[in-house]
């Protein structure tokens, strides 16, 4: 086993689901073992589905079937570094796509909850490059959009446009 593993905390039933969809969008990414509770829990009864294993780009998680107590915010997100705009529009449209919302500057949020970055390298090497005029320009850009547009990011950094 994993010696660390970031918990999920969904609402009633919703791990199993949430793994599964992870696990058909994102490579190297998988449903592992299920643990039922041992006892009768608000948000679980006895022999229910409590908690749900699973890895996302090799990442370990593990789904808890909580309750609505809690729910997630953008304090935590996850950062998918993508090379191409094909990767970038294919993972922004599987979680937008699927009940989820977008936001700026390449963030978005998945069908419960859980904010996603969707983040090109390019655009993670322009706003650290060395020739802070071509890093403002590539932030600026960046910041009037939803999703990440590769071309228009390196066009910025070049001072075109």
């Amino acid at each position: 086993m994993t010696k660390l593993m970031t918990c999920l905390y969904f609402d009633r039933g919703q791990a199993r689901e949430a793994a599964e969809f992870y696990a058909s969008v994102f490579p190297d990414s998988h449903v592992g073992k299920a643990h039922a509770s041992s006892v009768d829990l608000p948000a679980a009864k006895e022999g229910e589905e409590l908690l749900v294993e699973f890895t996302v780009l090799g990442q370990a998680y593990v789904g808890l079937n909580g309750g609505p107590e809690f729910t997630p915010n953008e304090a935590v997100s996850f950062m998918v570094v993508t090379e191409t705009q094909e990767e970038t529009d294919r993972y922004w449209g599987a979680i937008v796509g699927n009940g989820g919302k977008e936001s700026a500057c390449g963030w978005c949020k998945d069908l419960w909850g859980f904010s996603w970055q969707i983040t090109p390298r390019v655009l993670l090497e322009a706003v650290a490059d060395p020739d802070r005029a071509a890093a403002k320009r590539a932030m600026e850009a960046m910041m009037t959009m939803g999703k990440i547009d590769i071309a228009a990011i390196e066009a910025a950094r070049r001072g075109e446009g």
